[in-house]
């Protein structure tokens, strides 16, 4: 039996598989129309039978993702369903590095994408939210509705020499000792953050915010 014989149909499905596959492992950028015919061992030509160009499939690749967040189980208040839908997305884009970008950067919701905000506002409205603080809040909670937010500062690379990084930290100490006593002196002072107990609170946050808002008329 030939390869061709052995080789599975190629389909719109198969090639969105391949392109979140190599997305996956390589990253968005090397996602190429060429990169991925030769990861599937066809033409670049034969790809566009089924998906228009590079920008249709990670539209096609976003709605894969997008798909797989599941439901979150019943609960009895609104704001712990709304937490547990966003805390599995989050888990679900993790799983896709490359899929924070590429939702950012799509310029129209798919059906796919709309039915995944239509559920998080469906779940404020069977709260009782009035349709005010639900549009508000969709916009309070911005990328985090995903799983996901931008960090507040970029982390900066220090000098490889000893000294002049000493002479940067006193200077960047004077200049900004508000973020000193914070980085310095919080709980987790000289470790890592955690970045999904930092996004948990933040996203605690704003639902209690919310909650509050909404208990207070």
């Amino acid at each position: 039996m030939s390869s061709d014989q052995r080789r599975p149909p190629l389909d719109r499905d198969r090639v969105v598989g391949a392109a979140v596959d190599l997305a996956d492992r390589d990253g968005l950028d090397a996602l190429t129309m060429r990169h991925l015919a030769e990861t599937l061992g066809v033409t670049p030509m034969a790809l566009y039978k089924h998906v228009d160009n590079r920008e249709r499939l990670i539209d096609a690749m976003v709605d894969r993702v997008v798909a797989e967040i599941p439901r979150a189980a019943p609960a009895s208040l609104w704001n712990d369903a709304l937490r547990a839908r966003i805390l599995a997305a989050r888990s679900a884009l993790r799983r896709h590095p490359w899929a924070q970008d590429a939702i950012e950067s799509r310029t129209l919701a798919s059906p796919v994408v709309l039915a995944y905000m239509d559920d998080l506002m469906r779940t404020m409205f069977d709260g009782g939210l009035s349709a005010d603080l639900v549009h508000n809040s969709m916009h309070a909670l911005s990328t985090r509705m995903w799983g996901f937010t931008r960090d507040v500062l970029p982390t900066p690379t220090p000098p490889a020499d000893p000294a002049e990084r000493a002479t940067a930290l006193a200077a960047f100490a004077e200049a900004y000792p508000a973020i000193i006593r914070m980085a310095t002196t919080s709980s987790h002072a000289g470790e890592a953050c955690d970045d999904d107990a930092e996004f948990a609170f933040a996203l605690d946050l704003l639902i209690d915010g919310i909650r509050r808002r909404h208990d207070g008329g």
